[in-house]
């Protein structure tokens, strides 16, 4: 399929383009996230358990995330969005920021941010870097309420669903980068793409779960094969 300005691209990322850039993910281990079982950092009842626990795990984690640079297939994408503009859109599972960092800026975090953190008590979101995480358990600056990292845990409802839905109905190709098409809702997008009539792509280190609706699959790491395959789409429609 032949890529144009006027087509309208719509992207879903996953752990793998991350993990290009050296940060881990859970499923390198067995169901552990840098030593941790999963049930114990990223469950609501993991926090409830032991929220000071919880909260050191992703004060590591996100400062582990400042110290990662995008990798070339994050750029590759940033360099896609600054091509088609309103015609793009990213939508990540992952938590680290590094798409923003690397330029995008149509970019729906679905899984929420290790950057933000939110009150349980009235709902506001604050940047982490404004937060006193000297605390055990921060505070909330505004009601003095228990803060909480701004991640969805397992068993709870992912981000900006309505939005991706309306996305996913609209785009003329979609892109699945990264993802082991195992998780959901995010591994039913490809699907409800296909199904309203997108070109699917898949660039992934090992064939996927749900590969009978990808139409077009690239094997290997993102970091090579993004910036090849977007330079060819511009290079092509602007000759």
């Amino acid at each position: 399929m032949k890529i144009t300005k006027d087509t309208r691209v719509l992207v879903l990322t996953g752990a793998g383009i991350s993990a290009e850039s050296g940060l881990k993910t859970f499923r390198d281990a067995g169901g552990l996230w840098e030593n941790h079982r999963v049930e114990d950092v990223a469950t609501p009842e993991a926090f409830r358990k032991a929220p000071a626990m919880v909260w050191k795990f992703y004060k590591e984690r996100w400062q582990q995330a400042l110290q990662t640079k995008p990798n070339p297939g994050h750029l590759a994408l940033a360099k896609l969005e600054d091509w088609l503009q309103d015609n793009f859109y990213l939508i990540t599972q992952n938590v680290d920021g590094l798409h923003t960092a690397a330029g995008n800026k149509r970019v729906i975090e679905m899984h929420g941010s290790l950057n933000t953190c939110l009150c349980t008590r009235c709902s506001h979101h604050f940047p982490i870097k404004d937060i006193n995480l000297e605390e055990d358990i921060p505070l909330c600056p505004k009601c003095k309420g228990m803060l909480r990292p701004d991640i969805v845990w397992f068993g709870e409802i992912p981000y900006h669903l309505d939005k991706i839905d309306a996305l996913l109905h609209n785009c003329d190709v979609f892109m699945m980068i990264g993802t082991s098409g195992v998780v959901y809702p995010a591994a039913g997008f490809v699907m409800t793409a296909s199904y309203f009539g997108a070109h699917t792509i898949a660039v992934n280190l090992n064939p996927m779960e749900n590969g009978d609706f990808i139409d077009e699959f690239h094997q290997g790491k993102a970091g090579e094969i993004l910036p090849q395959l977007i330079d060819g789409w511009i290079n092509s429609a602007e000759k």
